[in-house]
């Protein structure tokens, strides 16, 4: 079990604040309100002051290395044979649509459905349009 819940395995490599920054501290203030046992619903509200776009944005890329930390630490157990639909459950299939190479909803594996999806959400991430690294200029409420 201890390599299941290695801390240090990731899907892909963690996204990182450069410190110094707004959002760098923004983020050692969420990671510190999620760690002390607060009341979560406090935790995630917006601190006095501080802009409530660039307090999303930290979250959705904190969210964004959780999801990669869990699905790295099973990612070598959901094979193409062993997970070959993505599903959430007996009665759930999720499919994938791009509008570019998957113009209609596909049936995909697991696997290869999930490197589609880290990878859009990590070009959302980097697009400055929806989440510029300058302090105050966040647009994340378009996602």
């Amino acid at each position: 079990l201890k390599q299941v819940f290695n801390k240090d395995k990731t899907f892909r490599p963690k996204r990182k604040f450069e410190p110094g920054t707004q959002r760098f501290e923004l983020h050692k203030r969420a990671q510190a309100s999620l760690n002390s046992g607060v009341d979560l619903k406090a935790a995630v509200q917006l601190p006095s002051g501080e802009d409530q776009n660039d307090w999303v944005a930290v979250h959705v890329v904190d969210f964004f290395n959780r999801i990669n930390l869990i699905y790295g630490t099973i990612c070598e157990f959901c094979t193409e044979r062993t997970c070959p639909v993505m599903s959430g459950g007996p009665k759930y299939e999720y499919r994938w649509q791009d509008d570019m190479k998957y113009k209609k909803p596909t049936a995909l594996p697991a696997p290869q459905y999930m490197n589609l999806l880290m990878d859009w959400i990590e070009v959302q991430i980097n697009n400055e349009d929806i989440f510029p690294t300058s302090v105050g200029k966040c647009k994340a409420e378009i996602l």
